[in-house]
């Protein structure tokens, strides 16, 4: 006589009743896999994982009260055996840079079949990484790249004067170079000469270019200081 199968038991984290119960009754299709329970915030996950220990945590990215990632660190934080794999519609790298962390054996998006999402809940009991090294190398590698980028644009911006910041203000009004002179109260010769500053340190080629690369990269105005640059004409 045929043994039944060795039961997975699976509890899922997903703030979507409908998402849920459509989840829990694909894996119910499955002989070897078994939903425990169902938890629909980060605060629920861990109290059901504490009185259901269950196997794997099947959590969606994106929860009323904060990431899926929050709730795989307070699971595997009460129970480090609990395997984890992700099921969202996020597919950004910086979501699975944190599921990483969090230490997700897996991630997969909700456009994913039944048989992948078992699959994976068996992998992922059984201590496989479901996330190739090489995926992990890509993300790795543009999320740092993505960071080198917004720390450039960040000190490119810093570097403007209060003064500049006003003047690239007015810029992005459409406000033109004598119209500012006038509401600044200053020659227009200086503010070419802030203008030239401007783009310089932008890295613009125009002043529509400099406008663009403001908006890009949120510029936001400093409050300006009345004591400040009296001394311009």
């Amino acid at each position: 006589m045929k043994s039944a199968p060795a039961l997975t038991t699976v509890l899922l984290v997903e703030d979507h009743r409908v998402v849920a119960e459509g989840l829990w009754a694909l894996l119910d299709e499955y002989d070897d896999l078994t939903v425990v329970g169902w938890a629909d915030s980060v605060a629920e996950a861990v109290p059901m994982t504490e009185q259901l220990g269950p196997q794997v945590a099947l959590i969606d990215y994106r929860l009323p009260d904060g990431t899926g990632a929050e709730a795989a660190d307070r699971i595997r934080a009460l129970d480090p055996t609990v395997a984890v794999v992700f099921l969202s519609a996020d597919a950004s790298d910086a979501a699975l840079l944190a599921a990483v962390e969090a230490g997700a054996s897996g991630y997969l998006l909700k456009s994913a079949g039944g048989d992948e999402i078992a699959s994976a809940i068996r992998a992922a009991a059984a201590g496989e990484t479901l996330i190739p090294a090489r995926t992990l190398m890509e993300v790795l590698a543009r999320h740092r790249e993505t960071t080198r980028v917004f720390a450039e644009q960040t000190e490119r911006l810093e570097s403007l004067t209060s003064r500049e910041q006003e003047i690239l203000a007015l810029m992005t009004q459409g406000v033109d170079n004598r119209a500012i002179a006038d509401r600044l109260t200053i020659s227009y010769a200086t503010v070419r000469t802030h203008v030239r500053g401007i783009l310089e340190k932008l890295d613009a080629r125009s002043q529509l270019e400099a406008v663009a690369k403001a908006a890009e990269w949120g510029f936001r105005p400093a409050q300006p200081d009345p004591a400040a640059e009296t001394n311009e004409s």
